[in-house]
C-alpha cells in the first residue's frame, strides 16, 4: 500500500503566448480550474497506476470538490481533512511549446498538524511505501516513523529547497529530483550524486530519460525519454514518480518502474491540465505495445 502525505492545490490554469517577463503584463489565450498539488498528482498517477493509495492531506471548506475529485479518481481520501484556511492553489502559465511556469500558495497543506498525520501512519509497516513532497508539512517526522517501521520512503525534493532536502535525507529510500534539483543538491552538499547520502536515487532528466541510481551497490538503470508531441508539461514528473512507486509497490524493478513510468509521463504531456490528465494503466500499457525502442538498460 502506498500512503501519500502530499498536497492538495486548486489548479488556475493561463494559456499565454509566451511565459511572462518580469513587469509584464499578458492577455491569456485561456483559462482552466482543475485539481493539482505535486501530492494530489502523484496520489493519482499511483492509484491510476494500480495501486491501492491513502492520501494524507488537508484542504479548506471551498476546496471539497478537490477531494471529492480526488476520491473520483480512485484515491483513498480518509485521511484528508477539511481545515479553516483556505485551500491551496497554484497559478500556472503554460505556453505554446508546453513549457510553464507556476506560483503556489501553501494553504491548507502547510495547517495538518503532527499529530493527524502520525495517526493516519499507525498501520504503515515493511509492506509499504511512503511518499511525501516538499509541498506539505511534517515529512521528515512521517519519514522518519514510516522508516523506523520498515516502509520504502520515496521523497520528491520539489519545490527544491536545499535545508528541506537534507532535512530529509536520513529518512529517505529513494531521492527524487530532476536535472536541475540535481545540480543543486549536489552544489549544496559539495558533492557528486554518489556522495548523496541515502540508498537510492532517481533522476528525471526530461528529454534525455531517467536514470536510476542505488549508491548501496552501484547498479543502475536508464530509460530513454519517449517521443510524443507535448501539449502541457504540468504534472509530468508527478506522473512518473506516482508510477515509479506504484511499480515498486506492484513488486516490479527498478528497470520495469523507469520504463512504465516512462510511458505515462510521455502520455501525461500529450494531455492538457495535472491530475485528471493522467493517464490510466490500461492506455499506458497499450501506448507501451507501441514503442519498440525504449527499454531500460542497465548501465555498466
Amino acid at each position: 500500500m502506498i500512503f501519500n502525505l502530499g498536497s492538495i492545490n486548486i489548479d488556475h490554469v493561463y494559456r499565454v503566448p509566451h511565459l511572462p517577463a518580469p513587469g509584464e503584463t499578458l492577455a491569456a489565450l485561456g483559462y482552466a480550474v482543475g485539481l493539482g498539488g505535486k501530492g494530489a498528482n502523484q496520489s493519482v498517477a499511483a492509484a491510476q497506476a494500480g495501486a491501492r493509495v491513502l492520501h494524507l492531506g488537508a484542504v479548506g471548506a471551498e476546496g471539497l470538490w478537490a477531494r471529492d475529485r480526488l476520491a473520483g479518481l480512485g484515491v483513498d481520501v480518509a485521511e484528508v481533512a477539511v481545515l479553516d484556511v483556505p485551500t491551496g492553489h497554484a497559478i500556472i502559465t503554460v505556453d505554446p511549446g508546453a513549457e510553464n511556469s507556476i506560483v503556489l500558495l501553501a494553504g491548507a497543506n502547510r495547517a495538518l498538524d503532527l499529530g493527524t498525520v502520525q495517526a493516519a501512519l499507525a498501520g504503515i509497516g515493511p509492506a509499504d511505501t511512503l511518499m511525501v513532497q516538499n509541498e506539505t508539512a511534517h515529512a521528515p517526522a512521517a519519514a522518519a516513523l514510516a522508516r523506523a517501521r520498515g516502509a520504502r520512503v520515496i521523497c520528491s525534493a520539489a519545490p527544491f529547497d536545499a535545508a528541506a532536502v537534507q532535512a530529509m535525507l536520513a529518512h529517505t529510500s529513494i531521492l527524487v529530483l530532476n536535472a536541475v534539483e540535481a545540480d543543486q543538491l549536489c552544489a549544496a552538499l559539495g558533492c557528486p550524486l554518489a556522495g548523496v547520502p541515502v540508498p537510492e536515487l532517481l533522476v528525471t532528466r526530461g528529454k534525455d530519460g531517467a536514470e536510476w541510481v542505488s549508491n548501496a551497490t552501484g547498479a543502475r538503470e536508464r530509460v530513454a525519454a519517449m517521443t510524443v508531441e507535448a501539449v502541457d508539461t504540468t504534472g509530468a514528473g508527478d506522473t512518473f514518480t506516482g508510477y515509479f512507486a506504484a511499480a515498486l509497490d506492484a513488486g516490479q524493478g527498478p528497470a520495469g518502474a523507469l520504463r512504465l513510468a516512462a510511458a505515462a509521463a510521455a502520455l501525461k504531456v500529450t494531455r492538457a491540465g495535472a491530475a485528471e490528465a493522467i493517464p490510466a494503466l490500461a492506455e499506458v500499457r497499450e501506448f507501451l505495445s507501441r514503442q519498440g525502442g525504449s527499454r531500460a538498460s542497465r548501465c555498466r
